[in-house]
């Protein structure tokens, strides 16, 4: 499946186990508190795989007509919701993979679900409309339309929903769905991430730039020169460091300080085509990268941004989301032919380098 050893000693990345859904992975998580992988795919179709093993606990195909878009894990790991083209929302019971309540939200898709951070709410998001349910199920609220198609939302924190659409993110009253702040650009925003206090917001737009604002200021600032619709961003668990990527590199900002206004980021090389997906490690100063060339890479950062690879692999197809394990000590990877790769990830002892293969990869790219 690879040409790069993953089990060299010089990689965190350790062999873990491999298996496969029924068509495009879309979105996972996972369940059980680590101890079992869910993952949605473009059949439609829900699949639960044990953490250790990879062998299937159980799984329900075409559950979704016309395809999954969108899977949320409950905090508690015990349940957690899936969403599709067909626009129903189903909430599942992890263990058994029983549904517990079918949700009819409309005829369009919902692209869009989140469950807030004590696990009270479930947010959704079809078309123009976000959609507030509590935890059983139960409409609370929804929207009026918003100016354009909800490309994601976010919990700033329990209390509260962030939305963005093309020329502003949103923040609703979780209880009430009244409108508490907007946030206004002049541009489409595709992509939206919060630092873990949800003072911070930021999105990517169309016109190739990142946009961030400070919700205690207003004040508002922008990154420019990515090469293409910068659609993968995350934050790591301080809120500190912010990844980005619209195009091959990863670009990592420092909110250090006075930073990153004035600062120059790190910037991490070594994928041959656009990134689609970033996820930090918890607790660690780790972050997981994956692309359409099918590498998955773990680097090493500093505080200031910059980093290495400490771990390379190659899945064979386009990688499509990555989910770190609870405790940080696994990562799993899904692609657009359908694969589920977990490896088994070891704590970093020194300086560590990718292996001789990654190294020939990168070397050929160049």
């Amino acid at each position: 499946m690879s040409d790069l050893n993953a089990d060299s000693p010089r990689s965190v990345l350790t062999q873990g186990w491999f298996a496969a859904v029924g068509d495009y992975a879309i979105a996972g998580g996972w369940i059980l508190r680590g101890e079992a992988l869910v993952v949605g795919d473009a059949e439609g179709g829900i699949y639960a795989f044990d953490g250790e093993s990879g062998a299937t606990a159980w799984e329900r195909p075409g559950v979704h007509e016309g395809g999954v878009l969108a899977v949320a894990i409950h905090p508690s790991g015990s349940t957690f919701a899936t969403a599709g083209q067909d626009g129903r929302i189903l909430i599942w019971s992890a263990a058994e993979g029983q549904v517990s309540r079918a949700i009819e939200v409309g005829s369009g898709w919902v692209e869009n679900l989140a469950w807030s951070q004590d696990g009270q709410r479930l947010a959704a998001s079809c078309s123009r409309q976000v959609y507030m349910y509590d935890a059983d199920g139960e409409e609370v609220w929804r929207s009026d339309d918003h100016p354009s198609t909800v490309s994601a939302i976010a919990w700033p924190r329990a209390g509260e929903l962030a939305t963005a659409c093309y020329g502003r993110v949103s923040f609703f009253n979780a209880a009430s769905g009244n409108l508490r702040q907007k946030l206004e650009w002049q541009g489409s925003l595709v992509s939206m991430v919060l630092s873990p206090d949800g003072g911070i917001v930021v999105c990517g737009s169309q016109d190739n730039s990142v946009h961030f604002w400070r919700r205690s200021t207003g004040q508002d600032s922008e990154m420019f020169g990515y090469p293409g619709k910068p659609s993968a961003l995350a934050f790591d668990d301080t809120g500190t460091l912010l990844a980005t990527s619209g195009g091959y590199a990863v670009t990592v900002w420092s909110f250090r300080k006075k930073g990153p206004e004035g600062t120059r980021p790190g910037v991490l090389e070594f994928h041959t085509e656009s990134v689609t997906t970033l996820a930090f490690a918890p607790g660690a100063m780790r972050l997981a990268s994956g692309g359409r060339d099918g590498a998955v890479v773990v680097w090493s950062l500093q505080r200031s941004g910059k980093g290495s690879s400490i771990g390379a692999e190659d899945v064979g197809a386009a990688v499509s989301k990555l989910y770190w394990r609870p405790d940080g000590g696994g990562l799993a990877a899904l692609d657009a032919r359908g694969g589920v790769m977990v490896w088994r990830v070891e704590p970093a002892k020194g300086r560590v380098g990718r292996s001789r293969a990654a190294q020939r990869r990168s070397a050929g790219a160049r």
